[in-house]
């Protein structure tokens, strides 16, 4: 008796340890959100927040691309809370990080027809995350559901954007900063892939063409020796570092794998993203995504866990009038 009395005790103590790990990561997540949050209070929200996006990608392809970035960097900064939103001097908006993204006319005409039609309701928050999801089935993406329930925050400082990840990130650093917000290496891997669409400044890599060996007069040897007198036409020594180049050559407009063909054949334009092949962490994941199927659920998967990361529900939070204001 005595000897199944402990066996019991401590099977019923390791159901307690896993049901409290999974307890705190559902918390870390914010699982307070929910697919169909709104189906009573604001049932067109998805529709209205679709068509406008699909009108203004219409006439601005570089719309896509904008939304699902801002609301990537959204998160990273406070949890997916809008505060990249809000304007005024030394806001998330007007760090370096930030200076360059697109779209905000997108989210604040979306807010005004849902003030329209459900004063009051719809967070803009929710809407940048239904937003960056709609970005990727315009560019021939897969959807998946957006699980909706955020509230937008009231702090934005440009001084937090650090954390950010960078062009110039080990893997080792893109992986701390992506643990911190509680996303594994495969939730790395498969969103730097939703670099599959859009376009960068060469003042972002021009470095790797001409200044980035060790005496400063050679070229990145990790970039396929092919298709480096392609970037350098594209973005010549002395230059416009404004000139803006496809992330995914050949594929920039059309959210497939292509990406990560790019980067098996070593023409990844950013140094951060070409290290996901060269790293051996990273590389397994770069080959398991090379197939689009595999890619576009797994991308699917970690937006919607990147997206309830650290975000505030219930009174934790405004619902803005104005996204670009808070209350």
């Amino acid at each position: 008796m005595g000897r199944g009395s402990n066996s019991n005790h401590t099977i019923i103590m390791m159901f307690v340890v896993v049901l409290l790990a999974q307890l705190r990561a559902s918390l870390v997540h914010g699982q307070a959100t929910r697919v169909g949050f709104y189906s009573r209070t604001c049932p067109r929200v998805e529709s209205i927040v679709r068509s406008t996006v699909q009108t203004y990608f219409r006439s601005n392809s570089t719309i896509a691309p904008g939304l699902l970035r801002m609301h990537f960097h959204d998160c990273f900064v406070h949890g997916c809370d809008a505060s990249i939103l809000i304007d005024g001097a030394n806001t998330e908006k007007t760090a370096p990080p930030n200076s360059l993204l697109r779209g905000y006319e997108v989210i604040d005409d979306a807010k005004a027809k849902l003030e329209a039609a459900c004063p009051g309701v719809v967070s803009c928050a929710d809407i940048l995350a239904l937003a960056a999801r709609d970005s990727v089935f315009v560019t021939k993406g897969s959807s998946w559901q957006v699980p909706t329930g955020r509230r937008d925050g009231r702090i934005s400082l440009a001084s937090d954007t650090s954390n950010l990840p960078s062009f110039r990130d080990s893997v080792d650093v893109q992986k701390q900063k992506f643990a911190e917000k509680g996303l594994e290496t495969k939730d790395l891997v498969a969103l730097v892939g939703g670099h599959t669409i859009g376009t960068v400044a060469c003042q972002f890599f021009r470095y790797r063409l001409y200044n980035f060996t060790i005496n400063g007069n050679g070229a990145d040897p990790t970039i396929d020796p092919t298709f480096l007198p392609q970037l350098q036409a594209l973005c010549p020594q002395n230059g416009d570092g404004t000139r803006r180049v496809g992330l995914d050559t050949g594929s920039q407009n059309r959210f497939d794998s292509s990406f990560f063909n790019n980067l098996r054949n070593s023409r990844g334009v950013l140094e951060s993203d070409q290290k996901l092949w060269t790293d051996a962490s990273t590389r397994t994941f770069v080959q398991r995504f090379q197939g689009v199927r595999g890619f576009s659920a797994e991308f699917g998967r970690s937006m919607v866990k990147m997206s309830n990361v650290d975000v505030k529900t219930g009174t934790k939070g405004e619902i803005r009038k104005i996204c670009s204001a808070i209350n």
